[in-house]
Formats: structure tokens, sequence, C-alpha cells
């Protein structure tokens, strides 16, 4: 008893002190975000009439809205609408939000249809039955470069995501009655509720937007620009350029803005190595050549061999300003890029003509990045603090069950492990790319039921992963046994106790479900406690872990299952099949010895993905997947790739934790289960 009080006091601590820590770095970061009380910083969710709607329909939006203290009736403030990217969420845009802030503005930034906590899914946006395989006007049915597209819904508007609503109705609407509805996400209501707030100066407006946000940008550019509220200034974070008119002059050049429609000042900031240049430029690489394109040097208001990067072209008076900045990093870090900011700081001061108080230079973002990383961290930890108290829990007692028994401690060393390893890493590395991408718009999954457009694209792939894995473990049971070999028990595979080995511990299974649920519980708690009172979840720069809408919940109990499967099957191949000696060996030594071999299976094919995707990519040849499989199967998924390798690293070592403490794969496998399927279903894209 006194042992279980000791134990049980020092787990306790330990969490608490977690807790704290979690805290004291949310403090820090909504210091930052609020500019220790210069901004108030507000997460709710609007409710208007639709812009667009011809029956003036009501729809809801998340938003979070920062308003410097000195914004009033009587001292109106400029003001700033920010719309993020696909798969992103509002927080995505901080940089900008905290940055154009504290120069004074209101800053507006909303989770666009089908993302965050907006339910509204994104088949809002609308789709049409065809794509464009060039960009938009300078495309030819005779060339083939305007062509039918069927498949499933989320398919289709994943293809002619850049079909616009205000765009020309050759591709803004098909034969068949299907349209492109409203390709600002949201943005157009957005935008009009961020005019009429009264501490708003309306006349002086900007919206930004980064990649699928850019086509939002340039919507709600159009749908006001013949109004006293137009757009100062858009900012497009690596967006696409386009021809207004389809029919060119004599000279073979189409006039950029038309007589209809007027957009103000535009910059465009390029990533050198964007994964997703070709389906905006059809060029695997950034180069100088760009430039030379006529959809650049006409956006820029001059001629071949005269474009250049970094120079402002026109009027910021007439609102004819046109600038493309080349920055040297990748697609998703434009958007917390310093370079970045400090031109688009000059760049809106200059069409709105806003002093912005401060040098384009001071920035104060990646501090909150910072400490919301480590708040995080300290989270992940408070996991395997709450493992720790419930280990001196007697109800769990079955749960905890150290490696003793001689049967337990069956190793793997030398070729017979390495063996099993490059076999691992070879099916996950040569699967990834097309199976992800088969589930992302194929795969013909009900879309009522499955509504998160990349968890399809996981969802598939460990469906595979999950026959390859029952193969792996009933073929060679059928031949061992035909031959009279012993044959691995469930013991063997990490799925019972010792007295059970002959058949699953259901027993063990269920109090291991429990614990992992109450681990999850009370991260989920930590979570909602930060969010509601600072306005701040866990992450970095990207989504990882949210608060849940209703229907998001319902979405992750929907996944869960064979995420579940895939990671018990997964932990059970690497940690108990693949077991190596150091599995039973005490302290930090026989702890990393066991985790870099159970990483190195869980996320050495992914590693070996990302090298093949960004060596070719840096020597500015082109992203690796482009040129050896296509451009059907880059994109989203090969860009996921730096956001998904860092969260299975953190997976391995939970993994590791919880089986040296428990003698199984269960509780590991179902709470990094849990952990996965959270960060897909949580704000991702929902169709």
């Amino acid at each position: 008893m006194r042992k279980f009080l000791t134990d049980s006091k020092k787990a306790l601590i330990v969490l608490c002190a977690l807790i704290v820590a979690i805290f004291i770095f949310m403090i820090l970061a909504n210091g930052i975000q609020t500019a220790w009380g210069k901004i108030k910083v507000q997460t709710e969710t609007l409710t208007v009439n639709d812009p667009v709607s011809e029956t003036n329909e009501e729809i809801s939006l998340a938003y979070k809205i920062y308003v410097p203290k000195n914004a009033s009736k009587e001292s109106k403030a400029p003001a700033a609408l920010l719309l993020h990217g696909y798969q992103n969420d509002k927080e995505t845009c901080d940089a900008y939000a905290i940055e154009l802030a504290r120069r004074g503005f209101v800053v507006l930034s909303i989770d666009e249809y089908g993302h965050g906590s907006t339910d509204i899914g994104f088949l809002k946006r609308g789709y049409v039955n065809h794509k464009v395989k060039v960009n938009y006007g300078n495309d030819s049915e005779e060339d083939g470069t305007y062509a039918s597209v069927s498949g499933s819904k989320r398919y289709r508007i994943l293809m002619n995501f850049s079909n616009l609503s205000f765009f020309l109705d050759k591709y803004s609407k098909d034969a068949e009655g299907n349209e492109i509805y409203d390709s600002s996400m949201g943005g157009i209501a957005a935008y009009y509720y961020l005019s009429q707030l009264d501490y708003v100066d309306n006349s002086k407006m900007i919206v930004s937007g980064h990649s699928m946000g850019t086509w939002a940008s340039w919507t709600v550019a159009a749908f006001y620009s013949k109004n006293d509220i137009a757009p100062k200034a858009v900012v497009l974070q690596c967006g696409e350029l386009f021809r207004m008119n389809s029919v060119a002059d004599s000279e073979g050049v189409a006039p950029y803005d038309t007589n209809e429609i007027k957009f103000g000042n535009i910059l465009l900031l390029q990533a050198k190595w964007d994964e997703f240049n070709y389906f905006r430029d059809y060029k695997n690489k950034v180069s100088d050549e760009l430039l030379d394109t006529a959809i650049r040097y006409e956006f820029l208001g001059t001629t071949k061999g005269n474009a250049e990067w970094n120079k402002v072209y026109g009027s910021f008076e007439d609102g004819t300003a046109r600038e493309i900045v080349l920055l040297y990093t990748n697609h998703r870090l434009t958007t917390h890029n310093r370079k970045g900011l400090a031109y688009v700081f000059d760049f809106i001061s200059k069409s709105t003509g806003v002093d912005m108080g401060l040098k384009n230079t001071n920035t104060i973002f990646s501090w909150k990045e910072l400490f919301v990383l480590l708040a995080t961290f300290s989270g992940l930890l408070s996991l395997l603090a709450v493992l720790m108290i419930l280990k001196n829990v007697p109800f769990f007692k079955e749960v905890f069950v150290p490696f003793e028994d001689e049967r337990q401690v069956k190793v793997k060393e030398g070729w017979s492990w390495w063996k099993g390893t490059i076999l691992t890493m070879a099916i996950s590395a040569f699967t990834y790319p097309f199976l992800t991408q088969l589930g992302h718009a194929l795969f013909p999954l009900p879309e009522k039921v499955f509504r998160m457009s990349v968890g399809n694209g996981f969802l598939v792939w460990y469906l595979f992963l999950i026959v390859v894995m029952l193969c792996l473990t009933i073929i060679p049971r059928l031949i061992g046994k035909k031959k009279g070999k012993e044959l691995p028990d469930y013991v063997d595979m990490g799925l019972s106790r010792i007295e059970h080995k002959d058949s699953l511990d259901w027993l063990l299974f269920g109090k291991s479900l429990l614990v992992a649920s109450i681990m999850i519980l009370v991260m989920y708690l930590e979570v909602t406690l930060t969010t509601v009172i600072f306005q701040l979840d866990f992450r970095y720069i990207w989504p990882f872990f949210r608060m849940f809408t209703w229907t998001r919940f319902g979405q992750f109990l929907v996944y869960l299952p064979v995420f579940m499967l895939f990671f018990i099957l997964n932990n059970s191949k690497i940690f108990a099949s693949q077991r190596a000696k150091d599995a039973i060996t005490p302290g930090f030594k026989g702890f990393i010895n066991t985790w870099w071999r159970g990483a190195i299976q869980m996320v050495g094919g992914i590693l070996f993905i990302i090298l093949l995707e960004y060596i070719p990519f840096f020597l500015n040849i082109g992203p690796g997947a482009d040129l050896l499989f296509s451009s059907t199967f880059g994109g989203p998924f090969m860009s996921l790739l730096i956001v998904f390798a860092p969260q299975v690293i953190v997976f391995s070592l939970i993994c590791t934790f919880c089986y040296r403490k428990t003698g199984n794969i269960y509780i590991g496998a179902m709470t990094v289960s849990m952990l996965a399927c959270w960060v897909v279903t949580g704000g991702s894209a929902m169709v």
C-alpha cells in the first residue's frame, strides 16, 4: 500500500507539473497574440445571410478576430480578412493576424467551408464536370486542355478548385446544371461582416489567402470590386494567376482585368520550392523562366524579358500595383515566412495609406508558435503521466504485466530483425504515394459517412496495410502448422497474457481501451481549457489537436475502428513479433534501443519517401513524386510528409514507453490511434 501511494503521488506530481507547464506556455503564447493586452482576441461563430445565395439563406462560420484596443467608433481601424489553405484552419493564419493587429489592423480569420469548426462541408463550394489542364484563359478544346472529369464529388471538387464562381461561365458552370457556387468558401460573407463592424474603416480593407485561400481571395475581391468596400490590396500566398478573358487580342495577349472587375493592388508571394507549383503553373520547378511566361508578365503589366522578382509594377494610387516576390521557402511555410511578411507590410501600407508604425522586420509571431509547441509536448507527456497513475490502480493490474516469464522475452536480432524491418519499410514507402491519393479522391467510399478527404486517403492506405499485415501473419502460420513448426502464440504477438496464450485476451483488450481512453480524455480536457481560456489549441503552425464540433466527433468515431485496428496490428509486428532484447533492458539505454528500432519501422519508409521527394526538389530539378510517378501522385500527401513524419516519431516514443510499462501492445496502439484519428478528423477538410 505504501509503494502504491508513493508511486501514485510521484506520477500525480508529474501530471500536475505538466499541466502547470501547459498553462505557463499558453499564458506566454496568449501574451504574444494579444501583444500583452493591446489586442483583444475572440473566437466565435458568426451567423449571417449569405450574400451569394439568391434565397438569402443563413450560414454559420467559425472565426477568430483580433481587435486593437485603440479601434473604436471614433477612431476606426483598417481591416484584413485572412483565408487559409486546404487542410488548414483559421489559426494557420496567426502570423499574419498577430503582426497586422500589432500594426493597427482589425483582423478576421475564418474557418472556411469544410474546415476547422465550420460544419458546412466544402461541397458548398460547388463543382463542375470538367477541368482545365493549363492556366485558365490559355486552354482550348482543340488542344485537349479543356476536359471532362467524373468520379466522386470530392474528386470533382478537387479537380476544379481553381474554378472560380465569378469567372467565365465556361469554367464555372456545366451542361448538367452543376456550378461553382461560392469559391470564396464563405469569404464573401465574412468580408461583409468585417466591413460592417462599427470600429472598422471599410475604405481601408485588404484580403489575403494562402494556397486554396488565394482562390477564395480572388473571389472576395471580384465580388466587391465595384463596391465602396472593395479591397485596397489582395495578397496571394502561393496563388494562381489566370487570364480573365479566354479570347486573346491580335498579339495573343488577353487583358488581366476587365471593365466588369478591377481587383486593385495585388501582391503574389511565390515559394521557390512549391510542392503544388505544377498544379498552378504546370512546371516542376520555379526559376527565372517562370517570369517570362505570358501569364506572369501580363500580370505585372510589362513585356517578355522585362519581368523581375521583388519589383513593383504599376501604381498604388490607381490600384494597378503588381508585384511577385520570390521567397526561399516551401509551400506550407510561406504562411510564416518573415521575409514574405516584410514585403506584405510594405505593400499593404502603400495600398491603404496606413502607417504601420513598426519596422517591417519587427515580428514576434514565432515566439507564439514556440510556446504553443512546448504546451503541445507537455500535453503529450501528460498522457504518460496519466498512464503511470493508472498503473498503480488495482483495477488495472491485468494491463501492467512486466516481462518476467521467459516466453515473454523471445527476441529477434541481426539479419532476422533487419529482414522484417526492411520489408516493413518497403511496403510503407511504395504504397504511400499511390494509396493515399487513391483514397483522397477516387476510392468509392460513401461520402455521407466518410466525409474527411485527407482522412479517406489514410483510411484506404491503412486498410491495404491491414490486409498485408493479416496475410503476413496468417499465411506463415498456416505454412508453419502444416510443417509442424512451433508457432508464435498470442503472447508472442503482444496480444495476451501468459494464461491466455492460445486466444485473444479480451479482458486485457477492454481494460487497455479504458486506460487509453482516460489518457486521451485528460489531454482533450487540457485542449478544451486552453481553447476556452486562451483561444489556443495544441499545434505547431498546422492543426493537430483541436476541440471537436459534434459533427467532427461523429467523424472521429467513424474512422477510429480502422485506425485502431491498423495500429494494433502494426504495433504487434513492430514491438512484439520483432522484439529486440533491449525491450526488457531497464533504464534509459534500454528505452532508447527499443525506441529507435520501433521508430525506424514506423517512420523509416516515410523518411525514404521524403528524401525521394525533396532531394531532387531542393536540387531544383522538381518534386520527386512528380518526376517519378507524374503530378497525379504529387501535391497534398507529399507535402503532408513534413507534418506527418514528426507525428509518427512522437507516436513511436509513446508506443515504446507504453510497451515497456505494460508488456503488451494495446495501450500504445490504442493511444496513438486515437491521437492520429483526432488529428485527421479534428479540423482538416470535410466534404
